[in-house]
């Protein structure tokens, strides 16, 4: 199989969109991830995955502390802002626990970095969860390399 297939394989589970965020020598990094899921309860850990081309890579193997926040479904600028697909514009951030999470997120994880594993061309960060909050919202959602729900089949019900 080639790597288009394989993409467009992986392309058919519809993720949530996060951002990535860290500090690292007082300038705010970021990358949107899909790549993200919960770890394990006891204790509670959580995992990203970053390609090793990133540039966000670099600085997560430099930080003690990492945040994932989990965008609303109206937060689809933002998710191609850190993704380089739009222009820079000012992203409103807030401090949860000295890491930047972004505003309005429906969900904000502040995390330690626990340990991270190289796994092919990317590295799967662990993070202790430190603290979280979250709020109302609808997820923003990723489906077949597109944002939101409105190409999904709507023929089939539940």
């Amino acid at each position: 199989m080639d790597d288009r297939m394989f993409r467009n394989a992986m392309g058919k589970f519809t993720t949530g969109v996060t951002v990535i965020t860290a500090k690292w020598q007082d300038e705010i990094y970021g990358m949107t991830a899909n790549a993200f899921m919960s770890v394990s309860m006891n204790p509670k850990l959580i995992s990203v995955s970053i390609d090793e081309k990133a540039n966000m890579h670099d600085k997560m193997g430099q930080v003690s502390r990492f945040a994932v926040s989990i965008l609303s479904d109206q937060q689809r600028d933002i998710s191609m802002h850190f993704a380089r697909q739009k222009e820079k514009d000012k992203v409103a951030f807030e401090w949860f626990h000295g890491v930047p999470v972004i505003k309005d997120a429906i969900a904000a994880i502040v995390c330690d970095v626990y340990d991270s594993y190289k796994a092919g061309d990317h590295t799967l960060f662990i993070g202790k969860v430190i603290n979280l909050e979250t709020k109302q919202g609808n997820p923003l959602v990723f489906f077949e390399g597109k944002y939101g729900t409105d190409h999904l089949n709507k023929n089939e019900t539940v």
